[in-house]
């Protein structure tokens, strides 16, 4: 997209005694691969009326020279001509492991672009590779700790691509404008957030589990080292299933793998054909990371949360598919090479529950037979999910610190859940227990009414939102109004 302006560095190199720029754009790389819930304030009730019932809601990553034979008293001028072509080709070779080591410092892993530099068998006699190290070396001397209780969280549901279609008045308008996010909203918010300096981070670069000295499972903090005045956040989307009820209202039908081997979307058009791109969060974040390397922490994505009775990112896996889909075996095989494309790519991946269930208020039994069935159809197409995202944000405790005590944690728990992700409007809210075993991450909804009753002319002494963007620029202008309230 052309608004995105990418000022690649210009590399200089040397042949006899004129120097030549170039401009080297490095290629993609393997090792960067990398609800709207009424607001809730934990230490109070959860929101109930975050979308409709469980059944029917908006089920919302040296060569080296050779070298003149010495022998050779009067080399011709082929022979010069050749050995000026061999050093121009290690200069251009360098040069381009230099704009990949400068790609990796943009992402702020330092150590890695250091070390594919000094790995390389021409480091020690290569000047501007070794002015590239020592550059390195001294920004990461300036990074600073971030503080994982100081770490925001921003979720989204399924973009509106086709503001006309989604906002059409038909019966599905009202909890689109509610909890859906417009394409140009994103983008905005986007462009906003990255000016004032947020990265995005792991939810798994908070913490991790590990083992201690004692051999035994522990949860640790995590070392986010990030340069002064930037600011990590995690981001999520909810519901990446594109459910049948969808179907034609402005929004991408599936997730497939682009020619680039990117993640990319699929999105009927008018006429009935299926076109290719950027219809969604997922290909409209990584254009902007491409563009904007420095906005992801080393290879950082956002959290993709999935439930699972119509099947997954598109395609209808679910037994209930059974004899409307024909194509449902492949349909399991393609979302197998799909997800590991996203995990490939630096994208985390959750449960929202198998039914969209609200666990806060469902009986213990209920919970177990839901992760039943994300066991037993959802689990083959994902592999393990240690991250649960609470659909309508409402999550199985109060604000307090889990324990053992509460049997739908210990289930979820025992289940291999670490991380729990509720709904919550204050700047952060991060609870980390290490006796524990977990991390617990309250989400901020950048929804339609959100943004709408923050908005200066409708709630002049709400703000919500000022920390991450102007929402007066933000907030589309196509959206009927007033939003219904939750």
């Amino acid at each position: 997209m052309n608004y995105y302006n990418y000022n690649r560095k210009s590399r200089r190199r040397r042949r006899g005694g004129i120097r030549r720029r170039g401009i080297i754009i490095a290629g993609c790389m393997t090792t960067i691969g990398i609800v709207s819930a009424g607001i809730v304030f934990f230490g109070k009730n959860v929101s109930e009326n975050f979308g409709k019932s469980d059944e029917t809601a908006l089920v919302l990553f040296q060569n080296e020279t050779d070298k003149p034979d010495a022998s050779s008293t009067q080399p011709s001028s082929e022979n010069t001509e050749t050995d000026s072509t061999e050093e121009i080709g290690i200069a251009s070779s360098m040069e381009e492991l230099i704009a990949q080591a400068d790609r990796l410092a943009a992402g702020y892993d330092y150590d890695a672009a250091i070390e594919l530099l000094q790995a390389d068998s021409g480091y020690g006699s290569n000047r501007q590779a070794q002015e590239a190290v020592a550059g390195y070396e001294a920004t990461k001397a300036t990074l600073e700790r971030v503080n994982i209780n100081n770490v925001t969280h921003v979720f989204f549901h399924s973009l509106i691509m086709d503001n006309r279609k989604a906002f059409d008045g038909d019966e599905d308008e009202k909890g689109y404008n509610q909890v859906m996010t417009t394409k140009s909203e994103f983008l905005n918010i986007l462009e906003q957030m990255y000016a004032k300096g947020y990265v995005l981070v792991r939810i798994h670069d908070m913490a991790y589990e590990t083992t201690d000295e004692n051999g035994n499972t522990v949860m640790k903090a995590g070392d986010i080292m990030l340069p002064p005045g930037k600011k990590p956040v995690v981001m999520s989307q909810d519901d990446v299933c594109y459910y049948d009820y969808m179907d034609g209202d402005g929004f991408a039908t599936r997730i497939i793998i682009g020619e680039d081997g990117k993640p990319t979307c699929e999105m009927k058009m008018d006429d009935g054909t299926v076109s290719v791109g950027a219809y969604d969060l997922v290909p409209l974040l990584e254009e902007f990371i491409q563009a904007h390397p420095d906005f992801s922490y080393k290879g950082a994505r956002a959290i993709l949360a999935f439930t699972g009775y119509q099947g997954i990112l598109g395609y209808r896996t679910d037994p209930d598919y059974q004899d409307k889909n024909p194509n449902i075996e492949q349909d399991k095989e393609d979302v197998k090479k799909v997800v590991q494309c996203l995990r490939d790519n630096g994208w985390e991946l959750a449960s929202h529950t198998y039914g969209h269930m609200r666990l806060q208020t469902r009986s213990l039994e209920d919970v177990k037979t839901d992760t039943g069935k994300w066991d037993s159809y959802i689990k083959p197409l994902l592999g393990d999910v240690d991250i649960l995202i609470y659909p309508y944000g409402a999550d199985v405790g109060d604000w307090h610190n889990y324990t053992r005590a509460n049997e739908k944690f210990a289930f979820l728990h025992d289940y291999g859940f670490r991380y729990f992700c509720n709904v919550d409007s204050n700047p952060y809210w991060v609870q980390f227990s290490s006796e524990g075993n977990y991390l617990r991450q309250g989400r901020r909804n950048l929804d339609g009414v959100r943004m709408y009753y923050d908005l200066p002319e409708t709630n002049p002494t709400k703000d919500h939102l000022s920390d991450l963007f102007d929402v007066s620029t933000v907030f589309d202008r196509e959206r009927p109004t007033p939003v219904p309230k939750m």
